[in-house]
């Protein structure tokens, strides 16, 4: 560097800079931030960092002094607050003039000023000098607060004298002047004389301050002198080696203070440490507080998994463990799409908001009023417009949906929530909610009671370890109630996204968000669910899974996953579609897989002793072959009958492990004229059966009944008798069997029917279409009556079952009994049978339409 240089000035206000000190400055005015840039575009970016005389706005020449430092700016930082600049501080300069560029700013002509060494620097009063300043700096930092470690580390990293008294200079408490003087001072010996006075002087006042603070102590009550006596027991513990619990505070309290809290649980936070140091450890709440406080550290406040918005690979993944279940499939896509073109457009908008904002800090430069000092430690406010865009929004782009899975057992409800958080990269949490009977399994205890804890929802929330998890709640439909409280009652707010946003727990006391969570719950009878809760969830309904279905499952998932767990290759043993078929209709009965997938495991099993005692290599089972390894078969599917009867006909129903048919039987003997019901009939089933009665009454001339007929009594049994049965859909198959028996007419065996009827012989819609007519095919039925309101529910059949069957929607019991008896047929809403004409027959009814 030469005798005299040119540098932009950097004019530092209450502020004084001393060589070897690294110091970050805000930097906000106009002609600074020039001085800056100018600096920047120089090849060693040096700046002279002056102070101002007076603490005032504009900078002058006559208002700086004439002694600053030659310092490098080693980085550049943007906020919000403005700009910081970390200043490396090197050597005294001093400004020769001042002088103002053509750009704006100001600079100065600079030359280096040298130190004046001491004569001899090994006379022994200046060593006495320097150790005495270098011991009474160190004694000074300790009680400061610094450790006796780093003190000794920085200190021994300063040989020379005039660094030390810099050093010490720059961080006594002594005003600027003062320090200015300090920086002036060119003789070493001068200026390490008076740094020494200056930390003698603060060393005194520590030194009264902590007499003070021992007399007030000998004042205090006995819960300060317990608090004292605390610390002394402290003390003892540690020099035995028996405590660490100082320790184990600072590790808490760095752990909490890493956590983005929101401003209410920081408050209550911070409140709960004050305690905890306060009371100590063998206070009988100290635990309690602890525990509480732990517990705030485990739970995910601010961590997400990183979602994968490929729907693409979401779908493999979903087809990879799952076979069938398209609706809930394209729900999951759905919401996946959703979410990234969300994400899209918050890209867009971001990008918009920040050009936006760098307009606005453009005309805040322009403005003819000059920013603060950029000396000032304290961070400046922000601009007005800048605040109100940062302003947290209240949105709900992270909300994600909260879906029922409800169906029969065993149809795949648990194991797709699975599938679908490790398709979306989200982490998966369980919880099973049959028989809790108490609230506070989902909002926790009270901090007051012993042993308390938090609710299971946060348990999950705490094992996922972040905020976005999938979350399921199996078998919410096996809540219980009981004088504890109603649990039901404590999931809603958990499943309301207006609401969960700020989900408190009793233990917690706070708010937790759990909007990003996604909740997934599982039911098999969701008449169960309270109305107002059920009402909070988007519903999916499973249907059972038809017999080409369960094969398709076996084949790609259970066969393999049996064939791993038994330690058999695919080549060992082999299972035709034949010997599968076998094994889903004689050992199942089942909605889903799961008893199929345990006959498939005995079936491995047995293969595997054979191979293992050498009695076969290989082993390919086919379908007379299942007996003898999984003995007799244990289900006997009901079949057609195999004729046409009078009184006979066949019915559908609905059951939670699938569909299937049974016969109505009806049969008239001498008697009164009364009607029986056996066969453990429920009461709806028995009034389907009295309507059937009083219609057959009703239209007996319609019908080709006589009177003298229903003189006699008539019994209608269901089979089998040791089976409860109850439900409307019954109601026309009763009819028929009740009308074929009373006209000795035979029924046709080939044909199922399924449908609530009125007294006026109309036929209302019913449920469980799919699985009836599954359960109908399945005993060989391929022509089905069902009500014509009902005509929608055929889109849910596979195509397969769709092409193999014929299925006639009517909507009134006259159509059913011309289909069902033999030799009928409907005409204008009359009843024929084979020779009549419909002049001499009355219609059914007479709003017939025609």
């Amino acid at each position: 560097m030469s005798e005299t240089i040119t540098l932009p000035v950097l004019p530092l206000r209450e502020l004084v800079l001393f060589p070897g000190v690294s110091m970050p400055i805000a930097v906000g005015r106009s002609g600074t931030l020039k001085a800056i840039e100018a600096a920047r575009t120089s090849e060693d970016q040096w700046v002279l960092a002056v102070t101002q005389r007076q603490n005032t706005n504009k900078v002058t020449p006559d208002g700086l002094y004439n002694i600053g430092v030659i310092a490098r700016i080693d980085q550049i930082q943007r906020s919000l607050a403005g700009i910081q600049v970390l200043l490396q501080c090197d050597r005294r300069g001093m400004a020769v003039r001042y002088e103002h560029s053509d750009t704006g700013y100001l600079q100065a002509v600079v030359r280096e000023v040298e130190e004046i060494q001491p004569a001899d620097a090994d006379e022994p009063a200046f060593q006495a000098l320097h150790q005495e300043a270098q011991s009474r700096a160190a004694e000074l930092a300790q009680k400061s607060g610094l450790s006796e470690d780093t003190v000794r580390q920085v200190l021994s990293g300063v040989e020379q004298p005039g660094r030390l008294a810099d050093l010490v200079a720059g961080y006594i408490d002594i005003d600027p002047g003062e320090r200015q003087s300090l920086l002036e001072t060119l003789s070493v010996e001068e200026r390490l004389r008076r740094v020494l006075i200056h930390v003698q002087r603060q060393l005194e006042v520590i030194s009264a301050r902590e007499d003070l603070q021992s007399k007030v102590q000998e004042e205090l009550g006995d819960r300060q002198r317990e608090m004292f006596l605390r610390e002394q027991l402290k003390t003892i513990q540690r020099e035995l080696g028996d405590d660490d619990g100082d320790a184990e505070l600072e590790e808490l309290e760095a752990k909490l203070d890493e956590l983005d809290l929101p401003p209410e649980a920081r408050k209550e936070v911070d409140r709960e440490f004050k305690r905890l140091s306060r009371i100590g450890r063998e206070a009988m709440e100290a635990q309690v507080i602890r525990t509480f406080l732990e517990t705030i550290t485990e739970l995910p406040w601010s961590e997400r998994s990183k979602e994968s918005l490929d729907l693409v690979d979401a779908e493999t993944v979903l087809n990879e463990d799952h076979y069938g279940l398209a609706d809930v499939k394209d729900r999951v896509l759905e919401f996946l799409a959703v979410r990234q073109l969300r994400l899209e457009i918050e890209a867009r908008q971001a990008e918009q908001e920040s050009l936006e904002e760098e307009k606005i800090e453009e005309r805040l430069q322009e403005a003819a009023e000059p920013v603060p000092d950029d000396a000032d430690a304290a961070a400046e406010p922000v601009d007005a417009e800048i605040a109100e865009r940062k302003k947290p929004q209240n949105d709900d782009r992270h909300k994600a949906p909260i879906l029922l899975f409800t169906g029969p057992p065993g149809v795949g409800k648990t194991s797709l929530a699975k599938s679908i958080a490790r398709s979306m990269g989200r982490e998966y949490v369980r919880i099973s909610l049959g028989g809790a009977r108490d609230e506070a399994d989902i909002r926790g205890h009270r901090r007051t009671y012993v042993g308390a804890m938090p609710g299971r929802i946060l348990k999950g929330m705490k094992q996922a370890g972040t905020k976005n998890p999938v979350f399921l709640l199996d078998e919410i439909d096996k809540l219980g109630v009981s004088f504890h409280g109603d649990p039901s009652s404590a999931l809603l707010e958990v499943l309301d996204p207006a609401q969960n946003d700020s989900f408190t727990d009793h233990y917690l006391g706070v708010p937790f968000d759990l909007s990003e969570v996604m909740f997934i719950c599982t039911a098999n009878f969701p008449q169960n669910i309270p109305g107002p809760l059920l009402d909070r969830m988007e519903r999916i309904e499973f249907s059972s899974y038809t017999e080409r279905e369960k094969l398709e499952i076996a084949r790609q998932y259970l066969i393999p996953r049996q064939l791993k767990q038994n330690g058999l290759s695919e080549q060992q043993i082999q299972l035709p579609d034949k010997t599968l078929k076998k094994v889903i209709s004689q050992y199942t009965h089942e909605a889903g897989v799961r008893q199929l997938e345990r006959e498939i495991g005995r079936l491995a099993r047995k293969v595997a002793r054979k191979i293992a005692s050498r009695e076969v290599e290989t082993l390919r089972v086919k379908p007379e072959g299942v007996d003898e390894l999984l003995g007799r078969p244990r289900v006997r599917p009901e079949k057609k009958a195999e004729k046409d009867q009078i009184g006979v006909a066949t019915a559908m129903y609905y059951t939670p492990v699938g569909g299937d048919i049974m016969f109505v039987e009806a049969t008239a003997m001498p008697g009164k004229g009364e009607l029986v019901l056996t066969g453990q009939l429920g009461d709806v089933m028995k009034e389907s059966a009295r309507a059937a009665w009083s219609y057959a009454k009703a239209h007996a001339s319609a019908l080709h009944i006589k009177k003298k007929d229903f003189q006699q009594d008539v019994h209608i049994h269901v089979p089998a008798g040791a089976i409860p049965k109850d439900g409307p859909s019954a109601g026309v198959t009763m009819a028929t069997a009740l009308v074929s028996t009373l006209s000795k007419r035979p029924v046709r065996h080939d044909i199922a029917m399924t449908g609530e009827i009125t007294l006026n012989g109309r036929l209302l819609p019913i449920g469980g279409v799919k699985e009836k007519i599954l359960g109908g095919v399945r005993a060989g039925i391929r022509t089905f009556v069902l009500p014509k309101d009902n005509e929608p529910d055929l889109e849910d059949l596979p195509d397969e079952v769709r092409e193999m069957v014929e299925v006639i929607p009517v909507s009134e019991l006259g159509e059913v009994l011309a289909l069902a008896l033999r030799d009928a047929v409907f005409q204008d809403g009359r009843l024929l049978f084979s020779g009549m004409s419909k002049k001499d027959v009355k219609p059914l009814s007479s709003d017939v339409q025609h």
